[in-house]
């Protein structure tokens, strides 16, 4: 039975999706105004290994993930270069996908722009003013938030003790300093689009409301993001998209929010100077590397990012890879069925199961991957029972415990990325093999001071050398 936690209710509850068989989830997607950022990184992250959880049981998926590209970072940033809003939108878009794909990020089915909806954001502007849930005022048109009885209800906050923050701009003009902007009145230098109130643009919290109502309907399973998205983004569109069409059990079923990022115990900002983009952690580190460390620790749980937690990261990968490719040399060098391997399988079975059940606890990686390291110390513990020669290689059942491997490297997302240049990491290949067949030939002739100096030589860059039953292999 998969369990997910609601910030909601602020409990676990059984999932219970809104059509059988299906799954449909809103995550709200990036502002692009500059380079994308480990903190951007981690919610998405999260919901491709989800994703990819419901796909292995079998459900369909629909994901929708917007872009917020009008905004006032963006005007900013293209009013100081010189650009239009759309030129900055579209850079930091394609930069977006071009690091998510190198972390082996999934593409949603839908990626609407906030540009491309003006029509349906206004046709719900229009309807929460009829209903008398928002008001004009001089041209923008503000959410009364006091015709809204749950207001608070997702963060636990209470009206009467809320004020002004954030990103709600104080307005002495408005009924309740908690009114926030569905329409803002154009000003010089920005973008705007004709409206019933004259020309402007959207405010932050609409946008989401109208895009995930459009392709998901007014009752879905999955809304998620950031924690730091629970007040006041999230808060809102519960209230305007209850008071637009849906009622207190619709829209949407489930809010999930990962936890925040820390640099060095002190949380990622830009005036602190520890804010630091995917694209240079990527510079530094392998792509794969900093998926593991993302997926390494639960979703809901804070995040610690340093130099060393990576490193770390970097060693439990290469734990888990070494395991893998353990299993494909026993398999090259297995004949036939032995049933050595036996009691190998039975435990890669009941690691599955473990697995399974991390995964049904809320999306619990973490334990998951511990059920991983598991497994791994017993391939490793048969790996040296054939070395040894006390067993022969059994093809059937290790056929049985990759095949439970991989499933588990799928779910998560890792093992699986490949080298940006294939090419050049064919060329390591094979200058590799022909090291390696000169140490093999020095050492047939008891020339060790070579075989050793080629050892020796290969580690101090990171490579080692290793002996194994079906001769020697190499590793990073």
């Amino acid at each position: 039975m998969l369990k997910v936690y609601n910030t909601l209710t602020k409990t676990k509850e059984e999932f219970k999706p809104v059509i059988p068989g299906q799954v449909s989830i809103y995550v709200c997607g990036i502002t692009p105004y500059n380079d994308t950022h480990i903190g951007n990184a981690r919610p998405f992250v999260t919901w491709d290994v989800i994703k990819r959880f419901f796909h292995k049981l079998g459900y369909k998926v629909k994901h929708i993930q917007n872009f917020t590209d009008v905004d006032d970072k963006i005007i900013r940033s293209a009013n100081e270069s010189r650009r239009t809003w759309k030129e900055v939108s579209d850079k930091y878009i394609a930069s977006y996908f071009d690091v998510m794909d190198k972390l082996n990020i999934g593409r949603a089915d839908v990626y609407p722009r906030v540009s491309e909806n003006m029509e349906d954001i206004i046709k719900m502007i229009t309807g929460l003013v009829e209903k008398g849930a928002a008001y004009p005022l001089d041209g923008d048109v503000y959410f009364s938030v006091e015709k809204f009885a749950g207001y608070g209800k997702l963060s636990g906050r209470k009206l009467d003790d809320m004020q002004a923050g954030a990103r709600v701009e104080i307005d002495n003009r408005k009924h309740h300093p908690m009114d926030f902007a569905l329409w803002k009145s154009a000003k010089p230098g920005e973008p705007s689009w004709e409206s019933p109130w004259g020309k402007g643009r959207p405010g932050w919290h609409i946008e989401c409301s109208t895009m995930s109502l459009k392709y998901l309907g007014k009752t879905f399973d999955f809304h998620g993001g950031g924690s730091d998205l629970i007040f006041p983004h999230h808060e809102n569109e519960i209230a305007q998209s209850q008071s637009y069409c849906c009622d207190e059990h619709s829209f949407a079923r489930y809010w999930l929010h990962n936890g925040f990022i820390t640099i060095n115990q002190e949380k990622m900002s830009k005036s602190l100077n520890n804010f630091f983009t995917v694209k240079d952690i990527l510079a530094k580190y392998p792509a794969e590397v900093l998926r593991y460390f993302l997926v390494a620790t639960h979703y809901r749980s804070p995040l610690d990012f340093s130099d060393e937690r990576l490193k770390e990261a970097e060693a439990g990968l290469s734990r888990l890879s070494n395991a893998k490719n353990t299993l494909k040399e026993l398999l090259s060098a297995a004949g036939a069925d032995s049933d050595s391997a036996a009691s190998l399988a039975q435990f890669a079975q009941k690691a599955k199961e473990s697995f399974y059940a991390a995964m049904e606890d809320d999306f619990n990686t973490a334990l998951a991957l511990a059920d991983m390291f598991d497994l791994t110390k017993k391939i490793n513990v048969y790996y040296q029972a054939v070395a040894a020669g006390e067993v022969a290689a059994d093809r059937k059942n290790l056929n049985e415990v990759l095949s439970v491997y991989t499933d588990m490297t799928d779910i998560l997302g890792i093992l699986q990325i490949q080298s940006d240049d294939e090419g050049s990491s064919r060329l390591v290949d094979s200058l590799m093999n022909i090291i390696i067949s000169i140490r093999q030939d020095a050492r047939k002739d008891k020339n060790w001071a070579v075989a050793d100096k080629l050892r020796d030589e290969l580690k101090k860059i990171g490579i080692i050398i290793e002996d194994s039953p079906t001769g020697a292999r190499w590793k990073k």
